[in-house]
């Protein structure tokens, strides 16, 4: 950490003009000197997609009085490339926080997140990293009663450190839910989108379709990041960019004609 104050990197997926952003860098101001880099438009679901067939633009923007902050053209990882690479130039985060995101990210959800992306590429860059969400969806979600976890959980990140190639997942019950009863570190629940699309027409008589579905649950352990926030507890899982099968290797060593 530098000798002042941490330098604290802010990102998300919904968009540099979100509520959650803006309770996140009030949240991170109380920590460190904070730089907002993050995308011009809502960027949800784009997991960790960057950009290679455009062009990225970067626009300093007043938004967070006296926190500089740049919008980006680009998704979430381009968010953190660029603010690492260009933004910051030759000054290196303490910390790389992202959302706070409007709905969960629990289980499958962390490889469709753009919030956990800007966060996982903070730990590709060699950074401590954590993606924040709500599980509330709502226009008008309200943050007031996560905000206090938002500090402790990035104060002991900026103390403690994290293991290397260790992003933390950071997921927060909805206020209407009832008091949070604490933080429960914990796994990815075995939950997935049980998908459909709805097939509609356009005015013109053009086929379409809209990707639907319901989350289904097939997790009945109580040590997940889904059985926490149904119980009134902050879920925090530690996630890595290794996605290596290791139980698998020794298995298709032995099986496999090769």
């Amino acid at each position: 950490m530098s000798a002042d104050r941490p330098l604290i990197l802010v990102s998300n997926d919904d968009g540099i003009t979100s509520t959650g952003i803006r309770v996140l860098v009030e949240c991170m101001k109380t920590l460190g000197e904070v730089v907002v880099v993050a995308p011009d438009s809502p960027q949800s679901g784009m997991g960790h997609a960057i950009t290679i067939g455009d062009t990225l633009r970067v626009h300093e923007e007043n938004i967070f009085g006296d926190v500089k902050a740049y919008s980006c053209s680009g998704t979430p990882a381009d968010c953190v490339k660029l603010a690492k690479h260009h933004v910051l130039a030759d000054r290196k985060p303490d910390l790389v926080v992202s959302g706070i995101n409007h709905g969960a990210n629990t289980s499958i959800s962390v490889l469709y997140s753009g919030t956990m992306s800007a966060a996982i590429e903070g730990c590709i860059e060699g950074l401590p990293a954590i993606g924040f969400s709500l599980c509330d969806y709502g226009a008008h979600a309200s943050f007031d009663h996560i905000e206090g976890y938002v500090k402790k959980i990035a104060s002991q990140v900026l103390k403690t450190g994290l293991p290397k190639g260790t992003a933390l997942n950071v997921n927060f019950p909805k206020k209407s839910d009832g008091d949070i009863k604490g933080i429960k570190v914990c796994r990815q629940a075995h939950a997935f989108w049980q998908e459909k699309f709805d097939e509609r027409y356009d005015p013109m008589g053009r086929r379409y379709f809209w990707l639907a579905g319901d989350f289904v649950n097939h997790d009945k352990g109580e040590d997940n990041d889904v059985w926490a926030i149904d119980n009134g507890y902050v879920s925090v899982v530690p996630v890595q960019y290794d996605m290596t099968a290791h139980h698998a290797i020794a298995l298709l060593n032995d099986e496999w004609d090769i």
